[in-house]
């Protein structure tokens, strides 16, 4: 399994950047998780978007799916119906304006066999329906947080993952609990209490430099790194 990064900015690019967008890749086959700002340009330098076999969203909060509204018109031209995943109980306008026939909407189910992987999801903390992911082959496991705070449960469903990718839209100095998002220094308690193998902090605020964030978390979880556009990983 290999995790291609499109995008990591929050919630809008740096310049010439892109927001939300993670192209995973297993056996030859395709799963876009996420599809922000800026995401579609990107995708196309590595694979044709009619070949993904689905689009998992986080949620729907325009950072993490706005680039599917030109997607769509892609995929009507080469007549593809793509799966899109979303939290069923989201029932916001965003969603209406997928329904065309590019895209096949569903619910997550309970689990998800796709691509070759095995796909779990979480509820997690944030002011719209959003899900965590959890992507395993049998081998090796993914973890995305999605867009949380820090949530209970959360270090149960990320246990053992051998990479986690997780939200840090924040220094400790600017976090409450109030927020929609973790600090720096939660994603990286969060690695350590999940006994994660590897942690990226992705979300990245155009504010600060990610060596500024990656410094913080790595007081809790030495190993942490931030993700960037074009940065490939093999699980």
């Amino acid at each position: 399994m290999k995790l291609h990064v499109l995008g990591c900015h929050g919630p809008y690019p740096v310049a010439g950047g892109a927001t939300s967008g993670y192209l995973v890749e297993n056996g030859g086959k395709l799963i876009l998780m996420d599809c922000g700002a800026g995401v579609m340009g990107r995708l196309m330098r590595l694979c044709d978007p009619a070949d993904l076999e689905a689009v998992l969203l986080s949620h729907l909060h325009f950072d993490h799916a706005s680039d599917l509204l030109v997607m769509r018109y892609y995929l009507e031209i080469t007549g593809k119906t793509l799966p899109v995943y979303v939290p069923g109980e989201d029932e916001s306008p965003f969603r209406d304006l997928l329904t065309a026939p590019a895209f096949d909407v569903r619910p997550y189910p309970e689990t998800l066999n796709i691509a070759g992987l095995t796909v779990t999801t979480m509820p997690v903390c944030h002011p719209v329906p959003c899900r965590a992911l959890r992507l395993t082959d049998g081998n090796k496991t993914l973890v995305f947080t999605g867009d949380t705070n820090d949530c209970d449960g959360l270090a149960s469903f990320a246990e053992n993952a051998d990479l986690l990718l997780a939200d840090a839209a924040f220094l400790r100095e600017e976090w409450t609990d109030a927020k929609p998002h973790m600090s720096a220094s939660g994603a990286a308690k969060l690695a350590a209490d999940a006994k994660a193998k590897a942690l990226y902090l992705t979300h990245l605020p155009v504010r600060h430099e990610p060596a500024t964030l990656v410094k913080e978390a790595r007081a809790v979880y030495p190993a942490a790194q931030a993700v960037f556009p074009g940065l490939v990983i093999s699980l």
